[in-house]
């Protein structure tokens, strides 16, 4: 095994989960803070002209051209709601890439088949599987939220953003480190009767 490549593949992981770290809460902070528009797409009157008469609420832009409500001077849960969007990915994505950066660093110190690599390995895969489809919630929830804010008629209940190929790839993790973990055992108990 490469372990050169190894270990600098665990150290730009932790730099990328650092570095999404620092993007989340910058984020966060820099637009609560900001005073400008807010602006959703919907794909409400996609095949129907009715930018014009749409019932939107006061101080709503709505453009057919291309999809878009926009609130001049949002409130605070709209730009909350705003945030919602985007925030969940960007923090599950900084936590999966901190425990893809363990996972690597007990792989470089202990090496591939041990315990510990695959507990880490199932826990990788329970995150993903379950945070995938969370933050998709949460991410829709907060566009229809904030959808519904804009133009009230308009709003359809909360959907899920996202795909499932994040769901199936976390569970293939989870059956990989229970594999591993049964190799392992396995051969501590071939090391044991030798």
């Amino acid at each position: 095994m490469n372990t050169r490549l190894t270990r600098t593949l665990t150290s730009i992981t932790f730099a990328l989960a650092v570095l999404s770290g620092l993007v989340f809460a910058g984020k966060g902070v820099t637009h609560m803070f900001d005073d400008g528009a807010v602006c959703v797409e919907t794909h409400f009157w996609r095949n129907a002209p009715l930018a014009d008469s749409l019932p939107t609420v006061k101080g709503v832009t709505a453009s057919a051209s291309t999809e878009r409500l926009c609130q001049d001077s949002p409130s605070v849960g709209q730009r909350a709601a705003d945030l919602g969007g985007e925030l969940p990915w960007l923090l599950f994505a900084s936590l999966a890439l901190l425990l893809f950066s363990r996972l690597m660093k007990a792989v470089v110190r202990q090496g591939p088949f041990t315990d510990t690599v695959a507990q880490r390995l199932s826990v990788l895969g329970w995150f993903v599987a379950v945070g995938t489809p969370l933050a998709g919630l949460v991410a829709g929830w907060s566009h229809s939220w904030l959808v519904a804010s804009m133009a009230p008629m308009v709003g359809s209940g909360p959907e899920v953003s996202g795909s499932l190929a994040g769901v199936l790839a976390g569970l293939a993790a989870v059956i990989m480190g229970k594999i591993m973990r049964q190799g392992v055992r396995m051969r501590e108990d071939l090391e044991g009767t030798i």
